[in-house]
Formats: structure tokens, sequence, C-alpha cells
């Protein structure tokens, strides 16, 4: 068979400068100087006998010959990968890599419980957890980026046809008022009461907003006739806000059991109101499963998630 023209750190290379937009951007996320990477393209455009970037441009940019060979490069060493953790894999969870993804809320609130169970189980895995919007989430389980991981957003069509989509768990929102707000004092509040009080959101472009808007429509609450008197960045700092008795707000259970438990929030239930939404997990079938990832899906997640225990609560 004859010598491939290119090496896999030429392949590594190519992808870098194209992901950071040059040679010199490339040259660092690679702890190399920039004539070192120069040279490698140089050495592999001669080896191809095709020019891969034009020069003209500030920006590196692929040529139409850069652009074929970059569609085999995430396959081609994502395979590479595959193959170093399957012999890993032999040595039965003594060292290896466990990578999972979530969306925010719950790569915030509840993936560190789960590492943390995991760990202890297999302290000799490294585990790294990475935390995106649920668009970028799927696509990086879809590139073999990451392992696993729990969303609860909806996923692209074209992610829908080629990732494995498991229920997971039922993720609720609860209403949450500062401990001493004169509604904290009725047993139950009316669809008709949320109304008449001011609200802390999520920035109204948020991904996250307009999915809880959406959960509360389906709800039967017209969001319209909702006082929001303030938008917040975040989940932390909606909390602390309510906290201070500058409003209400719906939050996820799973981010405010330590506040409820503390008695500084205070849940209040709403007649005929159930605000609820599914989280999945996600994998990709057709790639390696490595054994610390099977033991993740098939220990860890269990324990945190059945039919009848929400997330929220804490394993005994």
């Amino acid at each position: 068979m004859a010598e491939l023209p290119f090496t896999l750190d030429q392949l590594r290379i190519l992808r870098a400068i194209v992901n950071e937009g040059s040679f010199k951007k490339a040259a660092d996320s690679l702890y190399v100087t920039q004539p070192a990477v120069s040279l490698q393209i140089q050495n592999l455009e001669k080896q191809l006998e095709v020019a891969l970037f034009d020069r003209g441009g500030r920006k590196a940019q692929l040529t139409e010959a850069g652009e074929v060979l970059l569609s085999y490069c995430e396959s081609i060493l994502s395979q590479c990968n595959e193959a170093c953790r399957a012999l890993q894999d032999l040595h039965n969870l003594k060292g290896g890599s466990l990578v999972v993804g979530a969306s925010q809320t719950t790569g915030t609130y509840l993936m560190p419980r789960m590492i943390g169970l995991f760990r202890k189980k297999y302290p000799d895995v490294s585990v790294q957890l990475q935390v995106h919007s649920t668009r970028r989430t799927g696509w990086s389980v879809a590139n073999g980026q990451i392992d696993l991981a729990i969303i609860g957003g909806e996923l692209p069509p074209e992610l829908k046809e080629i990732l494995e989509i498991i229920p997971y768990a039922s993720d609720e929102l609860a209403l949450v008022l500062p401990s001493n707000h004169p509604l904290a004092k009725l047993g139950e509040l009316t669809k008709e009461d949320l109304y008449r009080i001011g609200f802390i959101s999520l920035d109204s472009q948020s991904t996250t907003r307009k999915v809880v808007d959406k959960l509360l429509v389906g709800s039967g609450l017209d969001v319209s006739r909702l006082k929001n008197e303030m938008e917040l960045n975040s989940l932390e700092s909606i909390k602390n806000a309510v906290q201070s008795g500058l409003g209400a707000a719906f939050l996820p259970v799973v981010s405010i059991e330590r506040e409820l438990d503390a008695g500084t929030l205070f849940r209040a239930i709403v007649a005929d109101l159930n605000v609820k939404r599914q989280l999945k997990l996600i994998s990709h079938p057709a790639r390696y499963c490595s054994r610390a990832s099977e033991a993740f899906r098939n220990i860890i997640l269990p324990v945190f998630a059945s039919s009848d225990s929400p997330i929220y609560k804490e394993t005994k």
C-alpha cells in the first residue's frame, strides 16, 4: 500500500488553523512556533501537490482542496481518539477519560453531583464536563468530542436523525418568592394571583427564557399578563434578587435546593399549574462506547433519576 501523503500531526495543524482563524493563533493553541506550523502546511501541500490555503487575504482561507481535506479531518482524528480510548479500556477503568456534556441548568446544578459519585467509584478515570447550549452540545456529541450528554432543549432535526435520544427525567419549574412575601402565607395561589405580582426573569432573548415561557404557556398561563419588572442574565442573579425581595421568579427546582432548605426562598404552590420539561440523554450510537462512558450511563445516571423519583432529590 502506498504511503499516506499526510500525517496526523499535519491534520491536527490544519484543523487548528481553521478553528483559530490564523497560523499564529493555531501555533499558540498547539504550543508550537508559527514557523513550525507554516513548515508543516508547506510540506503537506508539497506532498499533496495542491494549495490548501489562499494566502491572499488576512484570514487563513481554505481552497477547494483544503475544504475537501478538512471534511475528512474530524472523522480521521475522531477515529484515532476512539482507538486510543479502546486500548485504554483494556486497563478496566484504571485510567482513561470520560467527557460528558450538558445544557446550562443541568450542567451547573446536577452534573457535578453525578461526576462526584462517579469519581468515588472510579477515581482513576479523568472526567471533563462541557456546559454549552443544547445545540452546541448536540453537535459535540455528533462529532465525537463528547461521549454523552444531558440536555433540556430541542435538537435541530439533522441531529435527531443521527443521535440516540432517550428520555431521562423530569425537570420541574417552581414559583419562588421571598420568604417574607405576603403571598407566602397562603397555602395555595391561583393563576390570577400571579398576574398581580412582579417577576424577575432571564433576558427575553435568551434560549432558556424562551423555553421557560413556552412551558408556562403550555401549562395554561398567559405570560403576556405577567409583570416582568427586571431581566437578569443568570439563574444565580435571579435567586439573589428574589431573596432580596425584588420580585418572584420561576426557577428549576434543582437550582434552589439549598435555598429552600435554608428557608431563604419560599416555594409557592399554584393551583392547576404543573410546569415540567423532559430532560434527554443523548449519545452517538455509531461511535465507540468506552467502559467509562458505559459505567456512567448504566450506574450513575439511574441513581439520579427514575420513573418515580424527581432529579432534585438527594440520593440517600
